[in-house]
């Protein structure tokens, strides 16, 4: 974005906020998928679909990366908990 969102109009703030929504729901797409696919090469390898280490360090590094963005840690954990849930359930409908 090459303007200043302090110098665009209430419509083009709304525009770009539905701009990014469309990003956010893209990218939460293609993590899905990609949680698709290391689910499918677990159930190839016999390993188990849940890896309580592995969603810690996923916690870890949003509150990370919450925290360099200048964001409120507990809700980026929170949504991210929820991404986790969200791959969860396709694991488990995919079986």
């Amino acid at each position: 974005m090459s303007t200043n969102p302090e110098d665009m109009s209430l419509d083009e703030l709304r525009d770009e906020i539905r701009s990014i929504d469309r990003e956010i729901v893209e990218k939460i797409a293609q993590r899905t998928y990609v949680a698709d696919t290391i689910a499918q090469v677990k159930d190839e390898k016999g390993l188990p679909t849940t890896d309580e280490q592995q969603e810690q360090a996923v916690m870890d590094r949003a509150g990370d990366n919450a925290e360099q963005f200048d964001v409120d840690a507990n809700l980026v954990k929170a949504i991210f908990r929820l991404l986790i849930e969200l791959n969860k359930v396709e694991q488990r409908e995919s079986r």
